[in-house]
């Protein structure tokens, strides 16, 4: 990679860090291979055969759930608004509790390899799985637009690079990566990388975490009081107090304070509604073993998220905003710098490779996800009718992969520079407006119909989509990402406070206005399914 001309911090031995990189990929493309010799069948590519422990699971999910929005974006939104940076932290790990008490075991029990196997299960099949696989394609795409604009933050730091030509080729590498990832390895290879990326994710923070508070005496209070410290002397017009107190970022106005109880609904009610965490459950023989994947799941999380807070605050004190914000990639570059001023360019080339990992991991799992969606659902299930074979639906799913991976290093391009925390907090009001009532509805209200589920998938997709065009996010301020144009007229960032309640109430509206009425039967075998168990598809035996 050609150093750039306008590089205003090269951090750490861009060789070594390169090296690292290099040996992660070069281990976790073994073990991806390895694991293709066991990707023969459609179970095999889409649910790596049912024959992953919850333990196991537990760890992928984690794997898959801990983006670099995680470890980049939350880092650098503590570092820089303090307490309300936090609020990213507490909103993404409270979704599970959702996930857990309400979705994971039916969610096993009815669904075969995608959400919209569930959606579809007591209603007419093709509307649904039409509906289910745009919004899926649509989530998919916000999230990986996170986690490219992440890779190119990353890499760019570790090789001194600002100029976007040079972010936008190592886009486009991560983008080849994560196709070579899913084509060879499917969900086995794929849930393989996550488990391996995060232990070393959970291993590098946790000694970060050690390192940091070491500096200061194992005492947090006294860094917290250097992070004051260093606001006020940094000339800011800002009192350094202020971050330690709710309301730097969500405070100004009644307008942000709503925007932060829109941003806490998305947060909370999305996790429950991400394609790629759904498909997930479905990697485990049992619904017991899909519960107790979610539970070491909440687990890793919420240590990691402790993490997280221990590290926004250590970059505040010992790097500062100033040099934060001046380094390439902006906000997301507060953890990588963080791990320079610790440990030097060995920890930082360490850091570098497990959120370079944690990048890889998440959009394999997202390419994946979208892969069968389109594949399973509106090949096999729509288009042929369920008469296609196998093999062709693999050949389908692997297509659609390489697609997908064009349109988001495309879009990845195209998203530069915005903190991926809150990318990430988009993914989630789209997947919280446009599947989360659906799949509530459809497990636990036998009065759901189909124009009910195509009503409420189709508004939540287009009103929140449409409320973030419309928004400060595209248009109108300083962190927009079309500049020199103001096409806002939504005051809030994020839709989920408008999104949400109109996907549940246009739910509802559809089905009691459907003339047509479902299966009795149908909704019966669906209800006894989803509590039981019974019935539910067995795990593939090799």
């Amino acid at each position: 990679m050609l150093p750039a001309e306008t590089a205003t911090e090269t951090v750490g031995a861009p060789w070594l860090n390169m090296l690292i990189f290099g040996a992660f990929v070069a281990v976790t493309m073994v073990v991806v291979l390895r694991a293709s010799k066991h990707t023969s069948t459609a179970a095999d590519y889409y649910a790596g055969g049912r024959s992953f422990s919850g333990t196991q699971n537990g760890l992928a999910i984690a794997g898959d759930y801990l983006s670099a929005a995680s470890f980049l974006g939350i880092v650098g939104a503590i570092a820089l608004q303090g307490y309300d940076g936090f609020l990213y932290s507490i909103g993404f790990l409270v979704a599970w509790l959702v996930a857990l008490l309400l979705i994971a075991e039916p969610l096993r029990n009815t669904g075969k390899f995608t959400m919209a196997d569930v959606l579809s299960f007591r209603l007419r099949q093709r509307p649904v799985r039409i509906a289910a696989a745009t919004s899926t394609l649509c989530v998919t795409f916000f999230y990986l637009l996170a986690q490219m604009a992440g890779a190119g933050a990353l890499v760019s730091l570790l090789m001194g690079i600002s100029s976007s030509w040079g972010q936008s080729l190592v886009i486009i590498v991560v983008g080849a990566l994560m196709i070579m990832y899913v084509l060879i390895g499917g969900m086995k290879g794929t849930t393989w990388v996550q488990i391996i990326k995060a232990v070393l994710l959970m291993t590098g923070v946790g000694a970060m975490t050690i390192w940091a508070l070491a500096m200061f005496g194992f005492n947090f209070s006294s860094m917290l009081g250097e992070a004051v410290n260093v606001v006020n002397q940094s000339g800011a017009d800002m009192d350094g107090q202020k971050l330690l107190e709710p309301g730097l970022r969500y405070g100004l106005n009644e307008w942000t304070k709503l925007d932060f109880v829109s941003l806490g609904m998305a947060m909370v009610f999305g996790a429950a509604g991400l394609p790629h965490v759904l498909m997930r459950f479905y990697t485990v023989p049992t619904a017991k073993e899909a519960r107790k994947s979610v539970v070491w799941a909440i687990s890793l999380i919420g240590l990691f998220y402790l993490f997280t807070l221990v590290l926004g605050f250590a970059a505040a004190a010992l790097i500062g905003s100033e040099r934060i914000l001046a380094a390439p990639g902006g906000v997301n570059s507060a953890a990588p710098l963080l791990a320079f001023e610790l440990g030097g360019s060995v920890l930082l080339g360490i850091i570098a490779a497990v959120a370079f990992a944690t990048i890889l991991a998440v959009v394999a799992g997202l390419a994946i996800t979208a892969s069968a969606s389109f594949a399973h659902d509106i090949y096999s299930n729509v288009i042929k009718k369920g008469n296609s074979s196998a093999k062709e639906e693999l050949r389908v799913a692997k297509l659609t992969v390489v697609v997908i991976g064009v349109v988001s290093i495309l879009g990845g391009i195209g998203a530069q520079g915005q903190n991926v925390a809150f990318l990430v907090a988009l993914a989630f009001a789209v997947a919280a407006s446009a599947n989360l009532p659906t799949i509530l509805y459809s497990l636990y209200w036998r009065g759901f119909t189909t124009r009910g589920a195509v009503w409420s998938m189709y508004g939540g997709l287009i009103i929140s989509i449409g409320l973030i065009i419309f928004s400060p996010v595209m248009s109108g301020a300083e962190t927009s990402m079309i500049q020199g144009v103001d096409f806002s007229w939504f005051p809030l960032s994020n839709p989920g406070l408008v999104s949400i309640p109109a996907s549940f109430l246009l739910g509802y509206i559809g089905s009691k206005t459907d003339p047509y009425k479902e299966s009795v039967e149908k909704q019966a075998e669906m209800e006894v399914r989803s509590m039981t168990g019974v019935g539910a598809e067995a795990p593939v035996q090799h």
